[in-house]
């Protein structure tokens, strides 16, 4: 038996989403659930590119093929981690050998957990905070930690030159077997249930401790940025009307009753499906 991952096998070419600015997708199938869950990363171009999260293991020469063919390695100025988990690093060591001149950008806390999966160069490092910026040659970046996460580490990236905001893992919402492009054409009260099914399972449990109060100012500081696209890494594109929707939608999380968590009786049904069709 081999425990490496499976490739995955819907291909999804990056996405254009504003001027310099690409989503690369990998899709993911849903365990038990005929669903489908993005897991994206983003390149900005321009004179001095930054790669934005580094995907799976699972899907590394994919991966590595459609961020090098948008930006040669040898110009890459930055390399962005948003936080710690394996979808977001799963590539972090490949990218920076072959990036010579990158920079990584990274927390404290980042570098700080992850040191023992990974040896840091701390001479090609810079740390960089909630509410931190930093100046590139053409746009300013801005790293504003989204109002969900599941990490300390987190921290997000709007552009105001673009109003793109990379909001990490907040506003996950699986897609249907159709793997929609964008949340417009999702059905409203599936992405509605399945937005909160996500944050409340899979990212933030501690929304049902939050004040309310507290928690919708911080959505509406995220909002204040005026984004116009929000990029999720586990979310069809977010853009043009359906911000606001968005927006709402997250404000209301903590008051949205959820379905449980799958438990053993349904790993015992996934298990006695697979097992039936061998």
């Amino acid at each position: 038996m081999t425990f490496e991952p499976a490739a995955p096998t819907i291909i999804r070419r990056p996405e254009r989403i504003a001027d310099e600015t690409w989503l690369i997708h990998q899709v993911q199938e849903a365990l038990g659930a005929p669903l489908r869950v993005y897991l994206n990363s983003m390149v900005i171009r321009g004179p001095e590119p930054v790669i934005i999260d580094t995907g799976t293991v699972a899907n590394r020469a994919q991966w590595l093929e459609d961020v090098f063919g948008l930006v040669e390695p040898k110009d890459v100025r930055y390399v962005f981690i948003s936080h710690d988990d394996v979808d977001h690093t799963g590539n972090l060591a490949q990218v920076m050998e072959q990036c010579p001149n990158a920079t990584l950008l990274a927390s404290w806390a980042l570098v700080e957990r992850f040191s023992n999966a990974f040896e840091f160069p701390l001479e090609r490092c810079r740390w960089v905070d909630d509410g931190s910026h930093l100046d590139l040659a053409d746009r300013r970046l801005h790293f504003v930690r989204p109002p969900l996460w599941d990490s300390p580490t987190t921290r997000g990236v709007f552009d105001p030159a673009t109003k793109v905001y990379w909001a990490v893992d907040a506003f996950a919402a699986p897609c249907s077997t159709e793997v929609e492009e964008s949340v417009d054409q999702l059905d409203p009260e599936a992405w509605r249930t399945g937005m909160a099914t996500f944050a409340r399972h899979a990212v933030a449990p501690w929304l049902s401790l939050v004040d309310g109060a507290r928690y919708r100012d911080n959505v509406e500081g995220v909002r204040a940025l005026g984004a116009t696209t929000i990029a999720s890494a586990h979310s069809p594109l977010i853009s043009g009307a359906m911000i606001e929707p968005a927006f709402d939608l997250l404000a209301d999380l903590p008051n949205v009753t959820v379905p449980a968590a799958p438990d053993q009786s349904v790993l015992d049904a996934i298990i006695a499906d697979t097992a039936g069709g061998e």
